[in-house]
């Protein structure tokens, strides 16, 4: 199974666009967003991937939520979990330093994926892989991810 990783649209469309085409041209079978949507609109341009959305500290959630509703995807407030292909996976924002040091050391986790740095990022905490797939607004390098499960096989894709 491939699943693609975003994270900080901040309402940047074009680059989102791009992140999705691509994304669809990989055949990726699920999108987890990191946070930092920034618009309604950018959870349109998903429609034809099923995506899971988390929220940032620069996101309204009132309308964000409404607009995931309505386009039938996944809302998972602050922080959201899945189990694909065998695997724990959380994934969070990344803005709240707690919260985010106890999940990447919990163990609970095989993959844990954020977003709020603008910058690519893949390391190992324990037997967690901390995954942060950079931005594609607000960063100089556009950047999404994919993995591979069960194998846990990350890359990075520069747009």
């Amino acid at each position: 199974m491939l699943i693609g990783v975003a994270s900080d649209t901040h309402g940047k469309l074009d680059s989102t666009l791009k992140a999705v085409k691509m994304f669809e041209g990989l055949e990726v079978e699920l999108v987890i967003h990191c946070g930092d949507i920034g618009s309604p609109a950018v959870i349109g341009l998903f429609q034809a991937l099923p995506t899971h959305f988390v929220f940032g500290n620069v996101d309204d959630q009132g309308p964000l939520e409404e607009a995931i509703r309505r386009a039938g995807q996944t809302s998972h407030g602050r922080f959201g979990s899945l189990e694909l292909e065998g695997r724990r996976i959380a994934f969070l924002h990344g803005d709240d330093s707690t919260r985010f040091r106890q999940t990447i050391t919990s163990g609970a986790w095989d993959l844990v994926c954020y977003g709020h740095t603008h910058a690519a990022n893949l390391v190992r905490q324990g037997t967690t892989l901390v995954l942060n797939p950079g931005a594609l607004s607000r960063a100089s390098q556009h950047t999404v991810a994919v993995v591979r499960l069960p194998a846990l096989d990350v890359q990075t894709i520069t747009l």
